[in-house]
């Protein structure tokens, strides 16, 4: 983003806030506030924070008008794009601030495929955009994150693989707070002997959901077992259920990332 937008302006927007927990959310806040960014929490369908981000997006516009006329320049509305990845609320949040819908919008990839320019009051223009994938992404990890968050189209991923990586995410993922680092330095009987005691969040959840115990060490094992148990032995329908159950929270909102450790001086 930082390449592409240089000194532009900009307003950081986490839509679908009501899909992590307010552990996660409050992480998220903090690590934003010490890194000096305005960070807007949204929800685009249910219309949260929606009213705050049209003022910050409006004052943010009559500022850059100051500046035309500072420079002896006629005021006019000021152009502003809405971009993320696929998937993520961009054209439900145009909606919710327009108070009408001007964009299509669905739960799914790829429904957005031109360029939309909306006018928002009179000195400001919104622009609906496709969603935006890097030609390459050399983190292999956010690629599958992308994948089982549904923002990806479902023939650019192995069904199966995808779910695997999930389960051992929520296995191995502690709750938000919960310093895994510390864990980590402790011995290896001590650690089992605690998640036995207390289970990973992640790890409960999905025994509650399956009734089945997940390996933390191999995700296509907890795949194949949920196969045998409800879909025949068909891995392909087991790994949907999977990804399709973590989309509708049916394990819980969780965030899969947790905001970077910071260290200080």
């Amino acid at each position: 983003m930082d390449s592409w937008l240089g000194n532009k302006k900009r307003i950081l927007v986490l839509n679908r806030e009501d899909m992590i927990s307010k552990e996660d959310r409050n992480a998220w806040a903090t690590y934003f506030a010490r890194q000096g960014v305005k960070v807007i929490f949204a929800n685009g369908q249910l219309g949260m924070g929606t009213m705050k981000l049209g003022r910050f997006a409006k004052a943010l516009g009559a500022s850059v008008n100051i500046k035309r006329r500072a420079k002896g320049l006629l005021p006019r509305p000021v152009r502003a794009g809405v971009v993320g990845y696929p998937n993520v609320g961009k054209s439900s949040l145009i909606n919710r601030l327009l108070k009408r819908r001007m964009c299509p919008a669905a739960p799914r990839p790829g429904v957005t495929r031109e360029l939309k320019w909306v006018q928002f009051g009179k000195d400001l223009e919104l622009l609906d955009s496709p969603g935006i994938i890097p030609m390459r992404i050399s983190d292999q990890s956010a690629a599958v994150k992308l994948a089982v968050c549904d923002d990806i189209g479902e023939r650019s991923y192995n069904f199966v693989d995808v779910a695997a990586i999930l389960v051992q995410l929520l296995t191995q993922l502690p709750a938000a707070g919960r310093d895994f680092v510390n864990f980590q330095l402790i011995a290896y009987y001590l650690w089992t002997l605690i998640l036995k005691l207390f289970p990973l969040p992640g790890e409960k959840a999905l025994h509650n959901r399956y009734k089945i115990d997940a390996d933390g060490n191999c995700g296509k094992i907890f795949v194949h077992k949920l196969a045998l148990h409800l879909f025949n032995g068909d891995d392909h329908q087991a790994a949907f259920r999977i990804l399709s159950d973590f989309r509708k929270g049916k394990f819980g909102w969780v965030s899969l990332e947790r905001p970077p450790k910071q260290h200080c001086c």
